[in-house]
């Protein structure tokens, strides 16, 4: 017969691990991982090349366009 002693619905709750992590969550963690190391270690190397705000035309001088002001600065009236 059954132990008056042991309750059954209590027994093996305390045994049992809670579920872990789903495959899909471990493997998007590794796939964002491993892209980012692949961004870091391509911006340590240069590979990318020169990339920023001031890549383009870091030298150039602004100038005004000859229709917008006239030989002394001022409006030509457009």
């Amino acid at each position: 017969m059954t132990d008056p002693t042991r309750e059954p619905d209590t027994m093996g709750a305390a045994d049992q691990a809670p579920p872990g992590m789903p495959r899909w969550v471990k493997v998007f963690v590794i796939i964002v991982g491993a892209l980012l190391l692949v961004f870091v270690v391509l911006q340590l190397a240069g590979v990318g090349g020169r990339h920023g705000p001031r890549v383009h035309g870091a030298n150039a001088q602004v100038v005004a366009p000859s229709y917008v002001r006239g030989p002394s600065g001022a409006d030509d009236g457009i």
